[in-house]
């Protein structure tokens, strides 16, 4: 006998054999039990997930000789015959060949006689939609009212090009896509009656390529057993199917797991060597990111047993945010992929950021990342390190940065010559010493206050004058970014010989001794959100602002809280501290140190406030609509309906 493919040896005979269509066998299987039989049923799907399979059980349910059944006895002349498809009262009809007015006249012509052999004539048209209008229109009453001894069965995987007319007359049942978990079991059932080898790795590997097709998940099988040569192993079903094997999707996320950037890129060698696709890599990145997902958050959801236990490991390692940045990231690595010099650069570079996002990466303001080596340790810089110096300039002249100080390095602006008139001024000038040490957080600055020598006249030939980021007002404080230094007085200086009266500056021009000015502590009943609308922040900066409250003002420094819920602002806008600490601290004329922790939200954020605001505006405006007489004559006369989505308030 021929070779028979197992698509066909393998179809269910019987409604208790159908795989993963529950939903529709306990309808019809009740209607069978009952008499409550329709003269026309829809099935729609996409392609091998049972319709001709139901249809048929269903033509041999109806004409069983043991009478109507749930449960034909697939014995008898009818039964075997339906099966061999050379039953006289079951006609299969392809609507894509046979789609014209005239061939439905036909079968229409037919349908009143009586049947031959069996008790009903059931008439199978598959592909429904192929059929033209005029047609669906000739089909139209008898499918409403046909004879008695009529069934109509109609299938096709697109139901939105069937006319409503037709869906009006029609019991409809939407088959399912199969579960994965699903067709590995039935799989497994078929290879152990066909006494063939198999791993169950390899199974998997087919069902995820079948995507939710029986029977297309058993043509691979076909073809899985032929390239194996009468065995199903794993690797020679990933070789026949080209897709990337879970050995390198785990050692990406091992990598990712132990901060290891050099295993991470020797993953990419690997599949580069192998030809892999790069595309079907992320692809099934971000399936295993969802799976991993659903393990942390919706165990129930993994039927797999072995699945389950295999992602363990990663949903306890990941956080959930991670998970979710992580499968943004793929997604997005997958569309860029044409976009890049070429695919390996495409896909390492995805994976370079999901390296640099790693939940290893410390999100506090007391570091940022400098580097990762093999073991991808990430190191804390000091902050004061990267804060720059003051630019100093002469007037339309651009010149470079000096110099961070630092404590073994004396303050540029203090240790810097100043030019002085070309005669000495007799006076003695005291130059009184800073009223606290420089103390450095970041982005806090150091006031300085300072006597400028009354005969210090500016030299503006000089290509750096010490003096340019002063203001121009002797008595306003100058903020200067210095290292810490001793509070000792200097002793007073003496500067000999007179200067000419020519050489003098005139008195406008000797700047006044600076004055103490007093610094208002901040009030500890801060209105965080009125404030956060003059700070002009935007983008990244503003939401974490919006998204934190204001726990605590005290010495000059804010105690943030910002939610679980929005952690993620931290991880990907490091600086976003740093940056508020300077809006602040530039608002408020004063050094200020902010502190951000994550938390339970105790009161209203910014950004719940401003959602309240907004819903109270929103409610108010639709409440005004709905007593405004005209829209309530509108709703009256014409019945209509005031969609409050639309509303905006002003």
């Amino acid at each position: 006998m021929a070779y028979q493919v197992l698509a066909r040896k393998w179809r269910p005979r019987s409604f208790e054999t159908l795989v993963g269509q529950e939903h529709v066998v306990r309808a019809l299987t009740h209607a069978l039990s009952t008499g409550r039989l329709h003269h026309a049923y829809l099935f729609t799907g996409t392609r091998g997930v049972g319709k001709t399979t139901i249809s048929r059980i269903l033509a041999k349910a109806l004409n069983c000789e043991t009478g109507v059944t749930p449960t034909p006895c697939n014995q008898c002349s009818a039964c075997l015959a339906i099966d061999a498809d050379r039953f006289p009262d079951y006609v299969e009809m392809d609507a894509a060949s046979n789609r014209g007015v005239d061939d439905m006249a036909a079968l229409l012509d037919q349908a009143v006689y009586a049947p031959v052999q069996g008790r009903y004539k059931v008439y199978m048209i598959d592909e429904v939609h192929m059929l033209t209008g005029h047609a669906f229109n000739a089909m139209l009453k008898t499918l409403e009212e046909p004879p008695e001894h009529v069934k109509f069965i109609i299938a096709t995987t697109d139901p939105q090009k069937i006319p409503v007319t037709v869906l009006s007359r029609c019991l409809q049942f939407n088959l399912k896509q199969m579960p994965p978990g699903h067709i590995v079991a039935h799989l497994t059932r078929l290879l152990e009656a066909e006494a063939v080898p198999f791993e169950p790795g390899a199974l998997r590997h087919i069902a995820k390529a079948a995507s939710g097709s029986m029977r297309d998940s058993l043509s691979l099988l076909d073809q899985a057993i032929a390239h194996g040569a009468g065995k199903v192993e794993e690797q020679a079903v990933q070789d026949m199917l080209g897709t990337v094997g879970d050995d390198h999707l785990y050692a990406v996320l091992d990598a990712l797991r132990a901060g290891d950037v050099t295993t991470l890129m020797a993953a990419v060698e690997g599949m580069e060597a192998r030809s892999l696709s790069f595309e079907s890599a992320l692809q099934s990145l971000a399936a295993l990111l969802h799976r991993i997902a659903l393990a942390q958050l919706a165990p129930a959801a993994l039927t797999d047993e072995f699945e389950a236990v295999r992602l363990a490991p990663y949903s306890e390692a990941f956080d959930p945010e991670f998970l979710q940045l992580a499968y943004q990231i793929v997604i997005h690595g997958r569309d860029e992929l044409p976009l890049a010099p070429d695919e390996t650069t495409g896909f390492s570079m995805t994976l370079l950021r999901l390296f640099a996002f790693r939940p290893e990466q410390p999100a506090g303001l007391g570091g940022v990342l400098a580097g990762g080596g093999g073991e991808g340790q990430a190191r804390a810089m000091p902050v004061a390190s990267r804060v720059a110096a003051p630019v100093m300039r002469a007037p339309n002249q651009t010149v470079a940065r000096p110099p961070t100080p630092t404590p073994s390095t004396p303050n540029p602006i203090s240790a810097a010559p100043r030019p002085v008139a070309s005669a000495p001024v007799p006076a003695k000038i005291d130059v009184s010493p800073p009223a606290a040490p420089a103390v450095f957080s970041a982005a806090a600055e150091v006031q300085v206050k300072a006597a400028v020598p009354a005969a210090a006249a500016p030299d503006f030939g000089s290509s750096v004058p010490p003096w340019e980021d002063l203001p121009p007002e002797a008595d306003e404080i100058a903020p200067v970014r210095s290292a810490p230094r001793p509070a000792a007085a200097p002793a007073p200086v003496e500067l000999p010989a007179p200067v000419p009266a020519e050489a003098r500056l005139p008195e406008s021009a000797v700047p006044a001794p600076a004055r103490t000015v007093a610094v208002e502590p901040l009030s500890a009943a801060l209105d965080w959100h009125a404030l956060l609308g003059e700070l002009g922040l935007g983008g990244f900066n503003r939401e974490l602002a919006q998204h934190s409250e204001l726990v605590g003002v005290a010495d000059n420094v804010l105690s943030l809280r910002l939610s679980h819920t929005h952690r993620h602002l931290l991880q990907i806008n490091r600086g976003g501290p740093e940056k508020l600490q300077e809006a602040l601290s530039a608002h408020f004329g004063r050094p200020l140190r902010v502190n951000v922790e994550v938390g339970e939200i105790e009161t209203l954020t910014p950004a719940q406030r401003n959602q309240a605001e907004k819903a109270g505006r929103h409610a108010a405006a639709v409440a005004a609509l709905e007593q405004d007489p005209f829209v309530r004559e509108l709703i009256e006369r014409f019945d209509a309906t005031l969609e409050e989505a639309s509303v905006k308030s002003l």
